[in-house]
C-alpha cells in the first residue's frame, strides 16, 4: 500500500499545486478586476494602493505561475512571503491566533507555498518540460565524448 501511495506522490503534489495556484490567482483577479465577487465583496483595489494592489498583483502572477508549474519554487517563495507579510501586518495585531484574527487563509497560504518551495512542482508542471541548467549539465556529462585524433 505504501509503495502505491509513494508512486502517486508526484501526481498528488502536482494536483495540490494546481488547485492552490488557481485559488490564489482567483484572489488576485477578484481584487484587480472585480470578478468572482470582487475585492472584499465587491469592487476593485485602487491601482497602486499599498499594500492591497501590490498584493493582488503578486496573487495573480504568482498564482498563475504556480498553477502552470513555471518557476514554481521562486513564485511560491514570493507568494509565501507576501502571505506572511499579510498575516503579521493585517491580522496578527488583532489577536495572537489565526482563528481569533481571521488570518487563517493568510497563514495557510503562507505555509502551503513554503511547502511548495521545498517540494517543487510535482507532476503536470511546465518546469518539467523546460531544460534547466542542472539537467543540461547532467545530459552533457552522460554523453560519450568524441575521440580526438
Amino acid at each position: 500500500m505504501t509503495e502505491r501511495l509513494n508512486a502517486a506522490r508526484p501526481y498528488a503534489l502536482g494536483l495540490f499545486r494546481i488547485v492552490t495556484g488557481l485559488l490564489f490567482a482567483c484572489h488576485g483577479a477578484a481584487s484587480l478586476f472585480g470578478v468572482l465577487g470582487g475585492a472584499h465583496g465587491g469592487g476593485t483595489v485602487p491601482v497602486g494602493a499599498w499594500p492591497g494592489w501590490y498584493a493582488a498583483v503578486i496573487q495573480l502572477v504568482a498564482g498563475a505561475l504556480v498553477l502552470l508549474g513555471a518557476g514554481t519554487r521562486s513564485a511560491a517563495f514570493i507568494a509565501s512571503g507576501s502571505m506572511a507579510y499579510a498575516y503579521f501586518t493585517a491580522h496578527q495585531p488583532d489577536a495572537l491566533f489565526p482563528i481569533q484574527n481571521s488570518g487563517e487563509s493568510s497563514a495557510l497560504y503562507c505555509w502551503t507555498f513554503l511547502l511548495l518551495v521545498f517540494t517543487g512542482p510535482g507532476a503536470y508542471a511546465l518546469d518539467r518540460l523546460l531544460p534547466t541548467r542542472g539537467n543540461r549539465v547532467a545530459q552533457t556529462e552522460q554523453r560519450p565524448r568524441a575521440a580526438t585524433v
